[in-house]
C-alpha cells in the first residue's frame, strides 16, 4: 500500500477543483444560453419571432442553482488543497531546518 505525499494530494485536489469548476461553468453557460436564431414570420409583415425554444428537446438542460453551488464547492476545494500544499511545504521546510 502506497501512501501519497501531501504535495501530490494537494495537487490532485486542485486538479479535481478545476475539473469541477470547468463543468459547473459549462453548465451555467448551457442554462443561460438561448437559441440565437430569430425566425422571420412571413405572415407578420417582417416582424421578428421572439419565442425562445429549446434547440434540441432531448438534451437535458442542467439546473442553474446546482451549477452555481458546484462552482462554489470547487472554490472551497481549491482553497483547501492550497492549504494542504502550504502545510506540506512548511513541514518540508521544518525537516530541512532540523537536518541542516
Amino acid at each position: 500500500m502506497e501512501i501519497p505525499s501531501a504535495f501530490n494530494s494537494g495537487l490532485q485536489g486542485l486538479q479535481n477543483a478545476r475539473a469541477t469548476a470547468d463543468q459547473a461553468a459549462a453548465d451555467i453557460v448551457a442554462t443561460t444560453t438561448f437559441s440565437t436564431e430569430q425566425q422571420m414570420n412571413p405572415a407578420a409583415n417582417g416582424e421578428v419571432n421572439t419565442e425562445v425554444t429549446k434547440p434540441n428537446s432531448n438534451l437535458e438542460i442542467p439546473d442553474l442553482n446546482r451549477a452555481i453551488v458546484n462552482l462554489k464547492v470547487a472554490e472551497f476545494q481549491a482553497k483547501a488543497s492550497i492549504e494542504v500544499i502550504k502545510s506540506a511545504d512548511d513541514a518540508l521546510g521544518t525537516l530541512l531546518d532540523v537536518t541542516a
